[in-house]
């Protein structure tokens, strides 16, 4: 009966996000309790308030360090449905800070959290002032949960590189951090 209820929850959520959830079918036929634990994923990842800004950088460093395209799609997907500008997510996306407002800042606090960067302080500290403490904790949700779902993915055997992503209908190539 468990298994029915999450492939059927698995496959409207495929269905309302225009996203491929054959791995999480995969993984329910395996192993109930895991499918059901990768429920508490979201919770912690998608934790888009107070300022969805802010959660959308931070989600798409993350999921962007972790590289794959579908997963990509999905967050800039969701960020749409939060109400972040196309050109914000575009700009983040061309990694064009500078013009990408709130969602560069948590871009920016994303990679420097993610990567140990000695600037993460002052970013934490302008998010902060900026939009209250709840909003640091929201990035620092994304930056560490969203990339979960590419290695997850990967490691199953679904990634996919990001090349393209589409934002409010029109294709953009991805920027990826030179190193």
């Amino acid at each position: 009966m468990i298994k029915w209820l999450l492939h059927k929850a698995f496959k409207k959520f495929g269905e309302n996000a225009d996203y491929d959830t054959t791995y999480l079918h995969e993984i329910t036929d395996v192993s109930a309790s895991a499918a059901m634990r990768y429920l508490g994923l979201p919770l912690l990842s998608q934790m888009t308030k107070p300022a969805p800004e802010i959660w959308a950088g931070a989600a798409l460093a993350s999921v962007l360090d972790g590289d794959c395209g579908p997963c990509v799609q999905l967050v800039v997907n969701t960020a749409l449905r939060a109400g972040v500008d196309p050109a914000t997510i575009r700009a983040c996306i061309a990694r064009r800070f500078d013009a990408a407002g709130d969602a560069g800042l948590g871009f920016r606090f994303a990679e420097a959290a993610i990567h140990d960067r000695e600037e993460v302080g002052a970013l934490r500290d302008e998010i902060a002032s900026r939009h209250g403490e709840a909003a640091v904790i929201s990035a620092s949700y994304a930056a560490a949960t969203c990339r979960a779902y590419p290695v997850m993915k990967r490691g199953l055997g679904f990634g996919h590189v990001c090349r393209a992503v589409n934002v409010d209908g029109e294709t953009i190539q991805v920027q990826h951090e030179v190193a």
